[in-house]
């Protein structure tokens, strides 16, 4: 039998209705091979093994589940990050929740020497890493319910040397005592039941949704803020993409002021912050 070759190695994801780009991806992976390499070789053909592995991986694409899961890794705002189905794989648009949590830092936080952060419902870590890159000096937190969410998110904080201090509970639960000046999380806000959740069987459902409505963990979050947030702290939250205006009451309502929502990088209302009025 002849051997793979690279040609019909994608030809193959093609008919299974791969991305070409994750089959690149694949391959290249497969091959130990850049994926640049592959674009001028497609008559190279795939060691027994190699296309295997290959197709055992681009089975698995096939069936949904997500690319980052089948490597083991995903880039956010600069950083390479281990993941796995233990946590939620990180989006680009969630960086637009970084990007406002180091304005902040740089504007009305900017005095603060150590500013005390904390990153709700951290997962693998992402967007509390991200912002312990960018400011050394800031004071990281990070919370969520699963352990081995958070185990993820401590492999992460070794491997990159950044300092992460990691607390186990439910949102605020874990943090008992304890005010931080910014607090910030992408939790769940996917309402039950709702169509787009076939497409995100792989992932952890506790990431995903949260309620008929998709706003309970907003909700929680919002209510409580206050005991945990210093005299003019910041909150910053991540939504869908048609809760901004529901999430902006829910923040007035719980006495926030100059709030606001952010646009991700598809132009969609995607985060939602205000500052906590003195009490």
């Amino acid at each position: 039998m002849n051997a793979l070759t690279v040609a019909q190695a994608l030809a193959q994801a093609r008919a299974s209705g791969v991305d070409r780009l994750d089959a690149q991806l694949l391959l290249a992976r497969a091959m130990e091979r850049p994926r640049s390499w592959l674009l001028a070789h497609d008559d190279a053909p795939l060691a027994a093994a190699q296309a295997a592995l290959y197709r055992a991986e681009l089975t698995r694409r096939a069936a949904g589940e997500p690319l980052a899961y089948i490597v083991g890794e995903k880039e956010f705002h600069g950083l390479a990050l281990q993941v796995n189905a233990d946590v939620l794989v990180p989006r680009p648009d969630t960086e637009t929740l970084v990007d406002w949590a180091l304005e902040l830092l740089r504007g009305p936080l900017v005095n603060l020497l150590s500013p005390r952060v904390v990153d709700l419902g951290t997962g693998s870590g992402a967007i509390a890493l991200a912002l312990k890159r960018a400011m050394p000096h800031a004071r990281l937190s990070a919370s969520d319910a699963s352990a081995a969410a958070l185990a993820v998110a401590g492999a992460n904080a070794r491997r990159l040397g950044l300092e992460l201090d990691l607390h186990q509970g439910h949102w605020w639960d874990a943090l008992a005592g304890r005010r931080f000046d910014l607090a910030l999380s992408n939790p769940p806000y996917i309402a039950d039941g709702d169509v787009h959740l076939d497409a995100l069987q792989h992932e952890p459902p506790l990431a995903l949704t949260s309620g008929t409505d998709g706003l309970d963990a907003i909700r929680q979050i919002a209510e409580r803020a206050h005991t945990h947030l210093a005299p003019d702290g910041w909150l910053l939250l991540e939504h869908g993409h048609d809760q901004a205006d529901r999430v902006a009451a829910l923040f007035a309502q719980a006495g926030f002021t100059r709030v606001a929502s952010r646009r991700d990088l598809g132009g969609v209302l995607r985060c939602t912050g205000g500052c906590a009025a003195p009490r």
